[in-house]
């Protein structure tokens, strides 16, 4: 009996295997009957009841998981936290997250989060999610048990890069206020401004702090580190703010709607002030289209570490029943051609993260993740006012005690000299 089983199995494989010929116009049907008959096979033979819905759902789960680290399905409870998380504020604990070597990892925590001040790092590899492993977890269920209600608990056991013992860390979820844009005034006439992500608030939010800089304005130490990206109208709008024409971005796909090209306008209110921009290994996405069109535009001076490379857009896209998929559809460039996919915005000045000797506490997290460590990753192409200008001395002279990148910055951005022959 186990032989006749065995055997029944092994015939079973082997009509899969052999399909009669077929002609040029039917090769692209048979990927589909062959779907058609594992699903079949799984329905009848699998050791316990399978819900066809189910089968179906996993497939074009792992269809889109194998495309690129950045493409998946989004079921509707995915799609509604998607929309929430861009219009600026959900209920979570404040980590960006992605799959680095089939290990959960943590991109960036989000500052000022729950997660940030229970000690969260870039890098932190997140084991089990209250309990659960995470071994083969896709991004959203992820995101979905990691998220939830206000004031409840999620255990999270985290590895660090540089600990060999993981450690469990309870973070109380918190409603997650992207206030994106935060400033400091350094000197008298020197500002801070950073954007820690870019959602539907961040170019209104960055004009309320602009008028205080246009009036006593000497010059901008942009900060884009850690900045995982965001909106990619956001980032059009924002580097508009700093350039009065030319071309910021410009996006090449298969489809005419992926080809899309933006450019800058003159308006009153742009900020004409020298700047300097930070960037490193976190600055992603939409973060590294504002820093590359100042580069190519010679607008800034920027500095720091090589940026994360993600050069490539994602479309979300609705479906009849209310879920959707997210699915890159073009690589984007900047002003001069450049695809910074997997290779990253390459500062002017590079300018490694040192952290002070005698503090353990860093201002940032900074992450050394970058988009050509991401399996599958698409190869090189050859309102509540939270932003108002601070003015707390005391403060600012710990963010520059603590901070080698900023304070080189604004030893450059009061060198007049040296921003002039850029611009």
């Amino acid at each position: 009996m186990r032989w006749f089983h065995s055997l029944g199995i092994l015939l079973i494989l082997f009509t899969l295997a052999v399909t009669p010929g077929t002609t040029k116009a039917d090769e692209q049907y048979e990927p589909l009957k062959q779907f058609s008959q594992i699903m079949d096979l799984i329905e009848n033979t699998y050791v316990r009841e399978v819900n066809r819905e189910e089968l179906i759902k996993g497939a074009i789960e792992g269809m889109l998981k194998n495309l690129d680290p950045h493409s998946a399905y989004l079921d509707k409870e995915s799609f509604q936290d998607m929309q929430v998380e861009t219009s600026g504020e959900f209920t979570g604990i404040g980590i960006e997250i992605t799959t680095l070597n089939g290990k959960l990892t943590v991109v960036s925590p989000i500052e000022d989060t729950p997660a940030f001040k229970a000690g969260l790092r870039a890098g932190d590899v997140i084991l089990e999610i209250d309990g659960e492993s995470t071994q083969d977890i896709s991004i959203m269920d992820a995101v979905h048990k990691i998220r939830g209600p206000k004031g409840e608990e999620v255990e999270l056991t985290i590895l660090h890069q540089e600990s060999n013992q993981p450690e469990r860390v309870t973070v109380v979820r918190d409603v997650i206020p992207l206030d994106s844009v935060k400033s400091e005034e350094l000197e008298k006439g020197y500002y801070y401004l950073r954007i820690t992500n870019f959602n539907e608030n961040t170019t209104s939010e960055l004009q309320r702090v602009f008028n205080k800089m246009k009036e006593h304005g000497k010059g901008v130490v942009l900060d884009l580190r850690s900045n995982p990206g965001g909106l990619l109208n956001q980032a059009v709008s924002v580097s508009d703010a700093f350039l009065s024409k030319g071309r910021i971005v410009y996006t090449k796909g298969k489809v005419k709607q992926a080809q899309m090209s933006f450019s800058a306008k003159d308006q009153k209110n742009d900020l004409d002030l020298p700047i300097v921009v930070l960037i490193n290994a976190g600055t992603a996405s939409a973060s590294e289209i504002v820093a590359g069109a100042l580069q190519d535009h010679k607008r800034a001076l920027i500095i720091g570490e090589r940026s994360f490379g993600k050069g490539s857009v994602q479309t979300v896209i609705p479906l009849a029943d209310g879920s959707g998929i997210k699915l890159t559809t073009a690589r984007y460039y900047t002003p001069n051609g450049r695809s910074i996919q997997a290779e990253g915005i390459k500062p002017d000045l590079i300018v490694p993260f040192v952290a002070p000797e005698d503090d353990e506490d860093e201002p940032f997290s900074f992450t050394t993740i970058r988009e050509k460590d991401l399996s599958r990753h698409l190869e090189k192409e050859q309102i509540k006012d939270k932003s108002r200008v601070f003015e707390n001395g005391d403060k600012v002279q710990l963010m520059l005690k603590k901070d080698n990148q900023l304070r080189l910055a604004l030893q450059l951005l009061k060198g007049m000299p040296i921003i002039k022959a850029l611009r």
